[in-house]
């Protein structure tokens, strides 16, 4: 079939097996006849093996050259085809029709290979029924891998779309029509929780300034002038402090009291402390501060681990610690979100949802925090690329830090449904568990990040 665009109109004939012979040579008949017809630039006709009830069917495709031509060939030759079937055949053959678009990227497949080219399946139009494969050449061109790969992102009406904006401008829509059934528009949903915290991670980690330095100009050095008053500006600051101390009485003369200092002695040393002598490159611990940590704690950083936790932190800066620190607090947010699920069935016991249900809640809640947070940084970032006033930033921060809770509030009014004093309850309730939870997992991590050092 020729690349030209245009309506398609497509006919399936389902033919008893006595009048295969003659439908055959009408079938060639047709095809000739149709190659005439004013309107029709193509016809293609080909077996498309046996329907339901066991008989042997055909598929007859017509490109028309316009809206216009197609439509008068409905109502004219198209009809009459129709026609010609019941006269010549009666009851022994079936036809079916439907109006389809010509694909207007690739041909259809050949005539001598009528199957889908993924599963097997015979073709009845430009998908197949069986595995939704669009009918296509094997060959594939540059173009649509590169449409593959971004279409979703360019598309205005694409899942990805229309996933992002009632996510980031509608609290709960998103959980409520997938809940009710309406999902094929959006993007599944853990799969939209991992990739926001994947652009969240690489934005919030990666600043072109530092890792891509060659490509900015180095910032100018202040003038005599501006160090000078900079350097006055913190002597100045530094003086208020001391004033500000000394009324509070604790200091005399600059110096800070003996009492405080003793006090000051005290905290330090009831805690685990660790020292490294830079001149030996050991660490000294403090052995009195094990007695005070928990059981559990002291049988996973015993003294010899601390010691070589202590000397592997030092030898590069803590680098390998803030590494592996910062690929655990990926996992540990994953924790969290059955935890904040368990809590949600807990505070609605007579929703009748399952935890499931509590748990989509959730991850589209955290899918959303990632989402902004990436939006605050990067607007962050443009703006000090753009060099506009600082103001702004902080604008965009306390709005961003505002947002995020009024927007689970929203959400649980929106998902659970219940009234306002209500869900605030069980809001504070929800939010406290938050911090002990983030808190909880947060720990995890960092012991993680210790054990593993």
């Amino acid at each position: 079939m020729t690349n030209r665009t245009g309506p398609l109109y497509e006919l399936t004939f389902s033919v008893d097996s006595i009048s295969v012979t003659e439908f055959e040579r009408w079938l060639e008949e047709l095809r000739a006849r149709s190659l005439q017809e004013q309107g029709i630039a193509d016809a293609r006709f080909f077996p498309v093996g046996d329907d339901t009830g066991g008989n042997p069917a055909w598929t007859c495709q017509f490109l028309c050259i316009d809206d216009s031509a197609i439509d008068k060939l409905l109502d004219g030759y198209f009809a009459e085809i129709d026609a010609a079937v019941a006269l010549e055949f009666g009851d022994t053959v079936g036809v079916s029709s439907r109006t389809l678009r010509e694909d207007t990227d690739q041909e259809l497949p050949p005539v001598q290979s009528p199957d889908c080219l993924n599963c097997g399946t015979r073709l009845r139009g430009q998908y197949c029924g069986v595995c939704g494969q669009r009918a296509r050449n094997r060959l594939i061109s540059l173009w649509e891998l590169v449409s593959d790969a971004f279409g979703d992102l360019f598309e205005i009406d694409s899942r990805l779309w229309r996933t992002l904006i009632p996510l980031l401008a509608r609290p709960g829509r998103l959980t409520r029509d997938y809940l009710e059934g309406r999902r094929a528009r959006y993007m599944p949903p853990f799969r939209t929780y991992l990739v926001l915290s994947v652009i969240f991670f690489v934005v919030a980690f990666f600043d072109p300034r530092d890792d891509l330095s060659l490509l900015f100009e180095p910032a100018p050095e202040p003038t005599p002038e501006a160090a000078a008053e900079k350097a006055a500006a913190a002597e100045s600051a530094r003086q208020e402090i001391l004033d500000e101390l000394a009324q509070e009485g604790i200091i005399t003369d600059g110096a800070i009291l003996d009492e405080d200092l003793e006090e000051s002695s005290d905290t330090v040393e009831s805690g685990l402390n660790f020292q490294f002598d830079d001149e030996t490159g050991e660490c000294i611990i403090d052995d009195a501060g094990f007695a005070e940590m928990p059981q559990w704690l002291q049988r996973r950083l015993t003294r010899e681990r601390a010691k070589r936790v202590c000397e592997r932190i030092a030898a590069d800066s803590g680098k390998t610690f803030s590494d592996l620190l910062l690929d655990n607090i990926p996992v540990a947010l994953i924790v969290l979100l059955p935890l904040m699920a368990l809590v949600l069935k807990i505070l609605y016991p007579l929703s009748r949802r399952y935890f499931v249900e509590h748990l989509l809640f959730v991850i589209h809640y955290h899918a959303f925090f990632f989402l902004i947070l990436t939006l605050q940084i990067l607007f962050s970032r443009l703006t000090g690329l753009l060099r506009v006033m600082d103001a702004a930033a902080i604008l965009v921060i306390v709005a961003t830090a505002l947002y995020i809770p009024v927007y689970l509030y929203m959400a649980m009014r929106r998902v659970y449904g219940q009234g306002r004093i209500l869900t605030f309850t069980k809001y504070v309730v929800l939010v406290a568990c938050y911090g002990i939870g983030a808190t909880v997992t947060m720990l995890g991590a960092v012991l993680f990040a210790l054990v593993a050092v």
